[in-house]
């Protein structure tokens, strides 16, 4: 089956708890529409799960933008399969776990859709077989945990906590992009598995030292390695379910995935060793020490998280093959258990009201289910024997203790790990005795606490078998999923190793002892250990980003204040002394000529040039004069499409001619409601500024079209002239251009027109203005505002109008026109009934809200792009076949015409958004007369309007 449709289902399954809510459906029918599509997904993927454990790679791609080297591809190996399960399976139990943890009086819908779009997008990161793609998605988890994380956004913590997760995972997203381009300047190619094969050159390219610290510095941000750690734990201040999905499963785990993922490609080196290694053993005791000291549950997990994420990365940078594989092991482990840990803390806290251990004391008594599995949960975490922590942690003591890398100081390692072993006891003891022994509950907000309901409960239950299977049946629960993801990772064979709850006597287990007995020595003497952490000075993570973050916002506000005087005409000043710069600094003598010879003069350019030029200067003369201003604008546009018909361009003089009316209709209406009369406020200094800059970056701009149009060059126009029929099945080579060729660049451009047209509705729609009561010369606009000779004209024009639309359309494909074209003159077509006989005349008539049609256009058209993966080609490739048709013989059908649907609808729904809702605002006043645009010329009595 393809991938594709795996990663897609969550995004799917992302609608259907919002509309669930919509139509008021119970708790539990929300969680079970939440739980609907990734259940499928998890049940999809055993087919290809059993190829994968089989020892195959499970690989689908569709082409997207093979020019740019970015396709749809996925790939399932033992790696991605295994982060996969996790994100899907704890996914499920972290859904169900929900249900029963938020209030009724929450948006649960919205809280299941924001964790939908977190599944997916972790499941694209898991499974991408490009590397931009991967990118893609890497940056959609930070979006996507910045909406989980900020969801109680009344709480002021959580709205920083969330900032500060996208700051800092941003920023090194952006790293992580600049590293990949790099890779695949290095590989010549984004795909992954090229990327993977190709670890050799990547390493000996003189890039990689700067192509693994931006790589790392993503990694690191992302999974909270010192010193980019301080986030997460600001990160609690979501939901709990949200929390224990990020902890174990997700977003953090991103990292730690990835430095598998790249183990091929970037490791081996003493830099990698270097790096990793000492960042992770940083994170690993820095992480332990601070969770000892938490008096908030979540806190001490969170701390522990990242004791346990520089565990993993410790591992991965010892660059030997079992410690890669122990890392993975690892990875598993602290899944169940970390998720088993934040769900009890959850219940705690839905329980008694708090989660402050100084407070939630002895509540063995009261919830002794609860407390036997969190207390096994606690000693995974340990690493006591017989649960899966131990397994891995043991093979993490083992591996420090045969690394050699450091020569004589090599003992740093096992010395370092066998500390985070007893501070992991100490922090495991404190969770297990200060919340369910320790004497009795004190001030509890809910009293006296009890077991939460039954249904809660099973996502634990669940993960904590686990813990315990693996930890008692390594080689039957978990063996052949860790040997499938070790090889991935490895990109290779596995070494020797043996999954078992006894080694004999040895110095792993020596260290484990040791750990155990010393993590519960330390916790004995917590009280002088909090007296002495009490007397170190507070490092508040949170103050010192919201303070750098005031910093910056302060400097930025600083600067626009000297910027920013409110003069549009200033600003345009800076912009254009920018550019004047630039034109002054770069142009040099070589550029003002090229070798072609020039075309030669006639009376109709020299006459042409002229218009354009004394049109031009009127313009600027009597911009006062609005209507002379805007009438010789409009002959700087005419002339443009003259000179596009002098150039045989028809299709450009076509839509230029098209612009210019709607054009010109936008600026009667925007400058109707301007001010009468406007004051002369140009000083001498600011002509001689504006005259200047003009000079410069109006020459500089001509000397550089005069120097392209003279140079010779190597033109793409005949690759479009010799494949435009053949494989556009079209005659009009720029019409193929648009939807075919560059039908992307279309796409993207009427979505930003569909973007711009919904901001400028919502800027209009409840904005109030006041019609003038006359003219620059004092002379009251006409009472008429629909003069009956305007009526009667413009009626029979709108079939005709309509009909030349069709034409144009129609024969887009092959002759001058298409769906931009059309769609413009069946905008003015439209736009001028509105004018001859109002808005609500025309509302009685037609729906008066485009937005359904600007939607329509992008869908369609983007359903355009998609079905060709369907048939495996790029997206937006178009096909076409010649029919036959009764009494019109061959004709032609090309795909592409319902793309050029999708471009109509769209510009005709945003052009209409954008100029009938600004003529509404001409709508009489109480007291005076306006262009009467809303008004219906059927009604008599009707003041008028210009």
């Amino acid at each position: 089956m393809n991938l594709s449709i795996l990663v897609l289902l969550p995004f799917l399954g992302a609608a259907l708890p919002p509309l669930a809510e919509r139509f008021r459906a119970s708790r539990t029918l929300l969680a079970l529409s939440a739980a609907a599509l990734p259940a499928l997904a998890l049940a999809l993927m055993v087919a290809p799960a059993r190829r994968v454990i089989a020892g195959e790679t499970v690989l689908s791609s569709l082409q997207w933008l093979p020019s740019l080297g970015l396709d749809l591809a996925f790939r399932l190996d033992g790696l991605a399969l295994m982060f996969a399960m996790l994100v899907l399976g704890i996914g499920l139990l972290i859904i169900l776990y929900a249900r029963y943890y938020l209030s009724a009086d929450e948006k649960a819908g919205r809280f299941y859709a924001y964790l939908l779009l977190f599944m997916g997008a972790m499941l694209g990161v898991v499974t991408s077989d490009n590397l931009l793609l991967l990118v893609v998605f890497w940056e959609l988890t930070s979006l996507s945990s910045f909406l989980l994380i900020g969801f109680w956004s009344h709480n002021s913590g959580a709205r920083k906590g969330a900032r500060m997760a996208l700051t800092v995972t941003g920023l090194g997203g952006l790293a992580l992009l600049a590293g990949v381009l790099l890779i695949g300047q290095v590989v010549g190619s984004y795909s992954l598995g090229e990327a993977l094969a190709s670890g050799d050159a990547i390493r000996a390219s003189g890039l990689y030292p700067l192509i693994l610290c931006l790589v790392l510095l993503g990694i690191f941000t992302k999974s909270a390695q010192f010193p980019f750690h301080f986030w997460l734990p600001h990160a609690m201040a979501a939901p709990t379910p949200v929390s224990a999905y990020l902890h174990s499963a997700t977003m953090v785990k991103a990292g730690v995935f990835l430095l598998a993922r790249f183990y091929p490609m970037l490791a081996g080196t003493n830099l990698w060793f270097d790096l990793v290694t000492l960042a992770g053993m940083a994170t690993l005791l820095w992480g332990a020490l601070a969770a000892l000291f938490q008096h908030d549950l979540k806190g001490l997990l969170a701390y522990s998280t990242i004791s346990h994420l520089g565990l993993i990365t410790l591992l991965f940078g010892l660059n030997t093959e079992l410690a890669a594989v122990a890392a993975v092991f690892h990875i598993i482990n602290h899944a169940t258990f970390k998720a088993s840990l934040f769900m009890a803390a959850g219940i705690i806290d839905h329980e008694t009201g708090t989660r402050d251990m100084r407070r939630i004391n002895g509540l063995w008594r009261y919830m002794p289910y609860t407390a036997v599995l969190a207390m096994v949960a606690s000693a995974a975490m340990a690493g006591v024997p017989l649960l899966n922590g131990f397994l891995s942690k043991e093979m993490f003591f083992a591996e420090t203790l045969q690394s050699d890398r450091l020569g004589a100081l090599s003992w740093v390692l096992p010395l370092g790990a066998t500390l985070g072993g007893v501070l992991s006891v100490a922090y495991s003891a404190r969770f297990i005795h200060d919340v369910f022994f320790n004497g009795e509950p004190v001030n509890l907000p809910k009293f006296p606490p009890h077991e939460p309901p039954r249904y809660m409960k099973v996502p634990v239950e669940i993960l904590v078998a686990l813990c315990v299977a693996v930890g008692v049946f390594p080689a039957l629960t978990v063996a052949g999923l860790l040997a499938v993801a070790g090889t991935a990772t490895l990109g290779g064979t596995l070494p020797e190793y043996h999954l078992s709850i006894w080694h004999g006597f040895n110095l792993p287990l020596l260290m484990s002892v040791i750990a155990l007995v010393g993590g519960v020595l330390v916790y004995s003497q917590r009280q002088r250990l909090f007296r002495w952490h009490a007397r170190l000075p507070e490092i508040n993570a949170n103050l010192i980003f919201e303070r750098a973050m005031q910093a910056v916002a302060g400097f930025a506000g600083a600067l626009s204040g000297r910027l920013r005087n409110g003069s549009l005409q200033t600003y345009v000043a800076w912009l254009l002394a920018v550019v004047s710069l630039v034109l002054l600094t770069q142009l040099g003598p070589r550029l003002l000529s090229g070798d072609r010879a020039l075309l030669p003069l006639d009376g109709v350019a020299l006459l042409a040039g002229a218009m354009l030029i004394v049109a031009a200067v009127i313009t600027a003369i009597l911009h006062r004069h609005r209507m002379t201003a805007i009438m010789s604008i409009s002959v700087v546009g005419l002339v443009v499409s003259l000179v596009f018909v002098r150039f045989s361009a028809p299709d450009l003089a076509l839509t230029q001619l098209s612009v210019e009316v709607v054009t010109v209709m936008l600026l009667i209406l925007a400058m109707y409601f301007l001010p009468v009369r406007t004051s002369a406020e140009s000083g001498v200094f600011r002509v001689f500024r504006d005259l200047f800059l003009s000079v410069v970056v109006g020459g500089g701009v001509g000397v550089m079209a005069f120097a392209m149009m003279t140079s010779d060059f190597n033109s793409i126009s005949g690759f479009f002239l010799e494949n435009a029929k053949p494989g556009g099945g079209g005659t009009n080579v720029v019409n193929v251009i648009l939807v075919d060729f560059r039908g992307f660049d279309t796409f993207g451009e009427i979505t930003v027109l569909g973007i711009a047209a919904m901001g400028i509705y919502a800027l209009l729609k409840d904005l109030k203005l006041t019609s003038p009561r006359a003219d620059s010369t004092g002379r009251p606009w006409a009472r008429d505002a629909h003069p009956l000779v305007l009526v009667t004209i413009s009626r029979p024009l709108l079939p005709l109008a309509l009909l030349v639309s069709v034409y144009i359309f129609l024969r887009g494909h092959n002759l001058p026109g298409g769906g931009f074209i059309a769609g413009l003159v069946t905008s003015v077509a439209l736009l001028l009934q509105y004018v001859a006989s109002g808005v609500g005349w025309m509302h009685h008539r037609m729906p008066g809200d485009y937005h359904p049609v600007v939607a329509l256009g992008l869908l369609l058209a983007g359903i355009t792009g998609v079905a060709s993966w369907l048939f495996g080609h790029p997206f937006l490739t178009s096909t076409f076949d010649y029919i036959h048709w009764p009494l019109v013989g061959k004709f032609e059908v090309a795909s592409a015409m319902l793309f050029d649907t999708g471009v109509f609808l769209t510009v005709v729904g945003a052009t209409l958004l954008m100029l009938a809702n600004l003529g509404k605002l001409s709508l009489l006043d109480d007291k005076g007369a306006g262009t009467g645009a809303g008004n219906d010329p059927d009604q008599t009595g009707q003041r008028g309007g210009a």
